[in-house]
């Protein structure tokens, strides 16, 4: 399937049976607009955030898996490291997409955000992403322009920062048994 008359697509990547869009952060309300209304992708899954803070600072090796899985008894890397290959930015904001339908496609566009960017909000195309905007702000910091009701899903109203960052503090957090301290 093309999706060449998408709006604000920066790259299509194929991989592993998948199609991902890269979408411009700005254009992004325009690009699911037009996978809802165009190409029929009626269904939103799930929005998934990735933090990527350190990526490709340290070199790695080992064995690499492929559809067919992994086989340990072949040499993957030899144990020669390499550099991952770099990431456009930190977050790597995934929207997951069904188009629900005889023929179900599978489809995700994504947006790169650096730390304290902020993107629009796709609630008025789907409805149901009014939870995954509040949790990925909630535990990752991702801010969502528009959103009506952007306020913590999961932890307490005054916890502060966000726990699922790479650099979040990890251990000497208080035990809390109630609100009063």
């Amino acid at each position: 399937m093309s999706y060449a008359g998408v709006p604000g697509v920066v790259e299509t990547r194929e991989s592993f049976d998948e199609t991902t869009l890269v979408v411009d952060p700005a254009r992004l309300v325009e690009a699911c607009t037009s996978l809802r209304d165009e190409h029929g992708f009626n269904f939103l899954g799930d929005i998934a955030v990735a933090d990527y803070l350190g990526w490709g600072e340290q070199e790695v090796a080992g064995y690499i898996g492929t559809a067919g899985g992994r086989d340990l008894h072949v040499p993957g890397s030899q144990g020669l490291a390499r550099v991952p290959d770099p990431k456009p930015k930190r977050f790597s904001v995934s929207y997951h997409l069904l188009r629900v339908s005889d023929d179900p496609v599978r489809l995700r566009v994504q947006v790169w955000l650096d730390d304290g960017e902020a993107i629009p909000s796709v609630l008025p195309v789907w409805p149901a992403a009014d939870w995954f905007e509040r949790e990925a702000w909630d535990m990752m910091g991702i801010r969502f322009e528009g959103h009506a009701n952007l306020v913590r899903i999961l932890m307490p109203e005054d916890w502060e920062g966000h726990p699922l960052r790479k650099d979040y503090p990890l251990g000497g957090e208080p035990v809390r048994f109630s609100d009063e301290d």
